[in-house]
């Protein structure tokens, strides 16, 4: 386990997944991170690598061959490895090997950073593509799951979600079990405030397209305290709570890629919202967590 901290939020990452496992508010003692009920979701803030969503049938065909692969990849379930650790700032490292070829044949080198400026946590993901002659294909996400609700004398209903800035974004419907109906997004009224209920996820989680620097809230008016996650050039974010089994907590997920389309070939290197890595290249992205 990894500790960063400041005057404003403490955060514990495990080296199991580079999970984030806890964010608690200085100012009230308060825990903002799901907690893992196994009951429910037995997880945190998964990190979703090399895939996010499912695959159909959960393979996928490249160079020729059959892979198999579970929902959101392998890196949730490796351990990584520290490679600094400050008082404010902490990254952490997984590399490709025999374990991860036999499902995934690219050669990468994962990095997960998580740095403390006052009441925010920045998130920052850098992929390398380690071969020197081969492409790295990939898709990068983030999961991570908020207590709902945030104080003692609210409830789950009592919150709202929106985004800002105020715009209708589209919306990618997901059929559970079959894949994203790409086909058939629509406009969402997301200019305005969305109720937050259970039923509000009964046919899986929502799934959007942001468009540039875009922050997705959840608020109450019944008190101060929130969560807002912030993103830029993310094209695509899920906001997920289970059901019919319900959790009193809610996941913002920003995404650089998403699940199989229905009707995908499964060749990987035409999947809707992969990345292309040159040999020798790399790519970072990343997303702000407010607490407030």
């Amino acid at each position: 386990m990894v500790t960063i901290a400041n005057d404003f939020l403490t955060v514990d990452i495990s080296q199991h997944g580079a999970e984030l496992t806890s964010i608690k508010d200085n100012l009230t003692g308060r825990e903002r991170l799901w907690q893992a009920d196994p009951e429910v979701w037995p997880r945190h803030a998964p990190m979703l690598f090399p895939i996010v969503g499912a695959l159909v049938d959960d393979q996928y065909h490249y160079a020729g061959k059959t892979y198999h692969m579970t929902q959101h990849g392998f890196a949730r379930d490796r351990d990584f490895t520290i490679v600094s650790a400050t008082p404010f700032k902490a990254s952490l490292v997984l590399k490709d090997d025999d374990k991860t070829r036999a499902m995934y044949p690219f050669a990468f080198r994962l990095i997960i950073t998580y740095a403390l400026e006052n009441n925010n946590l920045h998130v920052t993901y850098r992929v390398d593509n380690t071969d020197k002659k081969a492409p790295l294909y990939f898709s990068i996400g983030g999961h991570p799951g908020f207590q709902v609700p945030m104080t003692a004398d609210t409830q789950f209903t009592d919150y709202y979600m929106n985004f800002k800035p105020r715009k209708s974004l589209v919306q990618i419907p997901l059929i559970a079990g079959k894949g994203v109906d790409y086909t058939h997004r629509t406009l969402a009224a997301t200019d305005a405030n969305l109720a937050l209920t259970h039923e509000t996820f009964k046919n899986d989680a929502l799934i959007f397209a942001p468009l540039g620097k875009t922050s997705f809230n959840l608020l109450s008016d019944k008190t101060k305290h929130g969560v807002s996650v912030t993103m830029s050039d993310t094209p695509y974010l899920g906001v997920w709570s289970p059901y019919p089994k319900t959790g009193e907590f809610v996941c913002i997920e920003p995404w650089w890629g998403i699940a199989d389309t229905i009707g995908t070939t499964g060749d990987f290197t035409k999947k809707l919202g992969i990345n292309r890595l040159e040999p020798e290249t790399a790519f970072e992205k990343g997303y702000t967590i407010s607490i407030f």
